[in-house]
């Protein structure tokens, strides 16, 4: 939609906003620490902060807003959009205890048996603050409301582990369950992410009265639709800590045991077409094992002497302690991490590797599961930048691989807000 549009990312230590023009091109960018992520009154402050960071000219032409933030941290509120309990961050696990009592509920497995899950969280705070005429919010959703003035909306993404089914569009079943009953009046709308929600109602921020509010996303699913990806079959990986992957499927894949999930793209004209999923997986291995052994200094000097095209034979699986999901799913799987070779250059080059093939792997996993082909690769993350891994990965990987032109979160949410 040829529209400006200003996305807004918020992380844990920092909170982003940039605002790009209808073809994509960065008009501004704006950046606030953030020092106590669980405090509501500093990322409303924030908020107010990063849109009034952007110059008056453009912040004036801004037609859509979007917001993510990360998925599970959630808390409740008033009537009025105040919180009435504390914040609980993503990660999170106070409720654990409740786990075991939607396991008694639940007749399979499911992504919201686990501790830092947005339903467990919600047990656990219907049961320490049980408030009248509250809502559930997460965190992008209560930031949204602050633009719009209307409580008690979400997203399909930041639902998800809620409980909510995007294909169904609705709230399972077992909700009528008597143990499950009592949380009703306190789940959210959900609607599809990017859908507008109302105009901004705030009329200190310099924005125009025209400008709309779209419904949001977490964190992961912006940082994916900033690299641009699109069609059926593309993926994007993140070379960070551990290696992070996500692929744009026509089918929705679920393996929970290892950790994979879907999320549903699009909205309901999509149906046109088809669905679209975004099917995820993550190892344990990653680049983290790489700064175990390698200065930045080193593997750049060392990189840059490999030759992709004489294998080193050395199969590793680089974890740094015991355990892995995806795409083998083995608590107890050992690091392995030798024969190491006297030269350092083979052994970064073996490492490197070993991380393209568990890479391929991994997607090659996602289609046996009944994802849809693997077409093209973007790649993310601060490993992008080493053009022997790139190489590597696309000998393994058999299919274009490229560097995502863009990977901030707040990017994608701006795309988001256009589409």
């Amino acid at each position: 939609m040829a529209v400006i549009a200003l996305g807004i990312d918020f992380g844990t230590s920092g909170a982003r906003a940039i605002a790009i023009d209808p073809e994509g091109k960065i008009l501004a960018t704006a950046r606030r620490p953030l020092h106590q992520p669980d405090r509501p009154q500093e990322w409303a402050a924030t908020l107010r902060a990063l849109i009034l960071d952007i110059p008056s000219a453009i912040r004036q032409q801004i037609q859509r807003i979007a917001i993510d933030a990360t998925s599970s941290t959630v808390f409740l509120c008033d009537a009025q959009g105040q919180p009435c309990s504390p914040v609980l961050l993503y990660n999170d696990d106070r409720a654990q205890n409740h786990v075991q009592t939607l396991r008694q509920i639940l007749t399979t497995d499911h992504l919201v048996l686990s501790a830092t899950s947005s339903l467990v969280k919600l047990l656990w705070l219907q049961t320490h603050y049980p408030t009248v005429n509250a809502v559930l919010v997460h965190q992008a959703d209560w930031l949204a409301f602050l633009l719009h003035g209307q409580l008690g909306i979400s997203d399909w993404h930041n639902a998800l582990k809620l409980g909510y089914d995007p294909a169904q569009e609705a709230y399972p079943d077992w909700f009528s369950h008597p143990t499950l009953a009592s949380l009703q009046p306190l789940l959210p709308k959900v609607i599809p992410p990017g859908t507008v929600l109302g105009k901004v109602t705030a009329t200190d921020l310099g924005l125009s009265p025209k400008c709309e509010v779209c419904a949001g996303t977490t964190d992961s699913i912006a940082a994916f639709l900033a690299s641009g990806a699109s069609e059926v079959g593309e993926a994007v990986t993140s070379l960070g800590s551990t290696l992070v992957l996500k692929l744009l499927s026509a089918s929705r894949v679920e393996d929970l045991a290892a950790g994979i999930y879907s999320h549903r793209l699009g909205d309901r004209s999509s149906r046109a077409v088809g669905d679209r999923w975004l099917v995820g997986g993550a190892s344990n291995c990653g680049a983290a094992i790489l700064a175990q052994f390698f200065t930045p200094a080193e593997l750049e000097r060392l990189s840059a002497q490999i030759d992709v095209n004489q294998p080193t034979g050395l199969d590793y699986y680089p974890l740094l302690k015991r355990g892995e999901r995806f795409p083998i799913n083995d608590p107890h799987l050992e690091p392995r991490l030798e024969p190491r070779p006297d030269d350092p250059r083979l052994f970064l080059q073996g490492l490197l590797e070993s991380l393209s093939r568990i890479e391929a792997q991994g997607y090659q996993q996602l289609q046996r599961l009944g994802a849809s082909p693997l077409k093209r690769v973007w790649t993310a993350g601060g490993g992008a930048r080493n053009p022997a891994w790139l190489a590597l990965r696309q000998q393994y990987l058999g299919v274009p691989v490229a560097v995502s032109p863009q990977t901030e979160a707040a990017y994608g949410t701006a795309r988001l807000a256009q589409s």
